[in-house]
């Protein structure tokens, strides 16, 4: 990549927040189903019931409801919607003018459930360019947000930007301003799904409530249907 005098944003961090409209009438479904699972496969994993639960992450092959079907191809229209505005001015312009037909594949999705200040660690995911996260089950804002100790935090997602890991000790000035905020927290709300580049530092800060956090995740990696997915042509310097 060449640039041309003038000023340039680079590496931006791409997140897609969507709503899924048909949440209230599939959710308590979802939790239904979920603690069935996570009954059967704790019984078969020999595990007694904590604080923290993840299901195995083959839920696209094992679940075959109507119901679910629907919100799996949710997930794959607005990774679809996400990835194409991430991608503008990345793709060929010849691309970007006919448009590309994409092929979503669902590495793993699997569902998680969290209470008694349980969290998960800052970590990434591998072997997948996006990621999600569909919020099925937390207490309401009222009742979350008033946690003694967690306060509006209790249960957020948090995203570490990608200077985050070179703030430790910097020197900050009105001249790099531009790398704050070192993180964005999104606060779950059942219905929501966020969707993220899957090398993006995350976590899912301590959860303590009268119901349980329970949330899909899933990563994906992004195809051409037809063809290759090498759109820039690419030569030693």
């Amino acid at each position: 990549m060449t640039l041309n005098a003038g000023f340039h944003t680079l590496w931006p961090t791409p997140l897609g927040l969507h709503r899924y409209p048909a949440a209230a009438a599939l959710n308590p479904l979802l939790v239904r189903m979920f603690g069935a699972l996570r009954a059967t496969q704790s019984a078969v994993r020999g595990e007694a019931p904590g604080a923290f639960f993840a299901s195995d992450d083959d839920l696209l092959q094992r679940v075959q409801l109507p119901e679910w079907q629907g919100l799996v191809r949710y997930f794959v229209e607005c990774l679809r919607d996400t990835v194409t505005q991430a991608n503008r001015g990345a793709w060929p312009a010849s691309t970007e003018r006919t448009g590309l037909s994409l092929q979503v594949a669902i590495e793993g999705l699997w569902f998680q459930c969290a209470n008694r200040n349980a969290f998960h660690d800052v970590h990434t995911h591998g072997n997948c360019s996006w990621s999600g996260v569909y919020c099925v089950q937390v207490d309401p804002p009222e009742r979350r947000c008033t946690h003694p100790t967690h306060g509006e935090l209790n249960g957020t997602t948090r995203f570490y930007g990608p200077p985050f890991a070179r703030l430790g000790g910097a020197h900050v000035d009105l001249g790099n301003a531009y790398l704050q905020p070192a993180h964005v927290d999104v606060a779950p709300l059942p219905g929501q799904l966020v969707l993220f580049p899957s090398w993006l530092a995350h976590q899912a800060l301590p959860y303590e409530g009268e119901l349980d956090r329970m949330v899909i995740s899933f990563n994906a990696s992004i195809h051409q249907a037809h063809g290759t997915d090498r759109l820039h042509g690419y030569r030693a310097a």
